[in-house]
């Protein structure tokens, strides 16, 4: 079984990424899991990628390389033992350390598996906003990285590409540099899928062998941005973001498609102008799924520059819909945020008139309107 760990920042495109290799590889033939880390109590992710067929398992109530680290190993040995996949994509949390989380897997000692090198994406659109709001965090998860993959490279000017490649060279030297947009299938994201998981990537493997694992410029030390001192390996990856997160879960009335569509897009719009407020140049990544008796519409948001997307997937729910959203975000406080995003659901809800229940800590709080 090959192992391949795909980190990122919030919003860099890891679930898009991962979805499509998923896909690929199973028309080829081959069997895939993947193991989605979400931020808090609400599985986010692990919906939709369950929706194309593909063996799931969400890992959530922290970050996997702080406190999930038996889960991790349990879950693994089960997903190999009951399903026997070829190929295992796990994604972590935006706000984790992806180094921390395959030196673990390596140190698993796990029989048949093969770690493939340690993949980071970088949103190409967001690479200079994310150096000024999320600086040390980011240019931790870029050291570490063994593939670099450019994404979104569709959103970018194309003057701007080289730069943005000589940039992410320039800060890991050692790491091979890849150009993609999951969006698009063309000889970038071909060369990306053989890097990552073909045959050059056992020759990849061999190069990294022979280096340390953290893959730096001497030159180069990530500071604490507080305290001033060199960022360390066993730091929660969490605390050392910058970014505030809160998730949470209501049922609603079955809506239409359209209606859910709506009332998503609203809610969306609404929490970006509030946050706005607290933190006027945000980034972070912001995830609302609403579901209706017949589809599930996701909707992003990944920086207060960013146009709101809408995605829509086919889903025949038979339980009671549900609305989840996944807020994380940059330079706002904890409580600000959380008011934020119930404020605003609950408000929307009640404007088109949709009941609701709001799951709190395991209990379900009844709010008629």
């Amino acid at each position: 079984m090959k192992v391949l760990v795909i980190g990122g920042f919030l919003g860099s495109g890891k679930t898009s990424t991962i979805l499509r290799l998923g896909r690929e590889f199973s028309n080829a033939g081959k069997k895939v899991a993947i193991i989605v880390n979400e931020i808090g109590e609400v599985g986010i992710d692990g919906d939709v990628i369950s929706k194309y067929g593909l063996q799931t398992t969400e890992l959530t109530s922290g970050c996997i390389c702080c406190s999930l680290k038996v889960n991790m190993k349990t879950t693994i040995t089960l997903l190999a033992k009951d399903y026997a996949p070829d190929i295992l994509l796990i994604e972590p949390t935006g706000i984790a350390f992806p180094q921390l989380i395959k030196n673990e897997i390596n140190l698993m000692n796990l029989s048949d598996v093969s770690v493939q090198p340690l993949v980071t994406l970088i949103d190409g659109s967001r690479f200079k906003q994310l150096m000024k709001e999320v600086k040390n965090f980011a240019m931790r998860q870029i050291i570490d990285a063994e593939i670099l993959g450019i994404n979104k490279l569709d959103l970018v000017e194309e003057i701007r590409i080289p730069i943005i490649e000589a940039s992410v060279q320039q800060l890991n030297p050692k790491a091979k540099v890849i150009l993609l947009s999951a969006a698009y299938e063309d000889e970038h994201w071909h060369n990306f899928v053989r890097i990552t998981l073909g045959e050059e990537a056992d020759e990849l493997i061999r190069d990294v062998e022979n280096i340390e694992l953290k893959t730096t410029n001497p030159e180069i030390q990530v500071l604490d941005k507080d305290t001033g001192l060199p960022i360390e390996a066993t730091m929660n990856s969490i605390e050392a973001s910058g970014i505030t997160s809160y998730a949470t879960e209501y049922t609603i009335d079955n809506i239409d498609t359209d209606s859910a569509r709506s009332v998503a897009l609203d809610i969306m719009e609404g929490i970006k102008s509030e946050v706005m407020k607290h933190s006027p140049e945000f980034v972070g990544h912001i995830k609302l799924f609403a579901e209706s008796g017949t589809d599930t519409i996701k909707v992003n948001l990944t920086a207060y520059d960013k146009d709101v997307t809408v995605e829509v997937f086919e889903s025949n729910n038979t339980k009671v819909p549900r609305l989840k959203i996944l807020s994380a975000v940059s330079n706002i406080g904890h409580d600000d945020l959380v008011d934020i995003v119930q404020d605003t659901i609950e408000g929307k809800l009640s404007v088109k008139d949709i009941d609701f229940t709001h799951k709190i800590s395991g209990h379900a709080h009844e709010k008629d309107h």
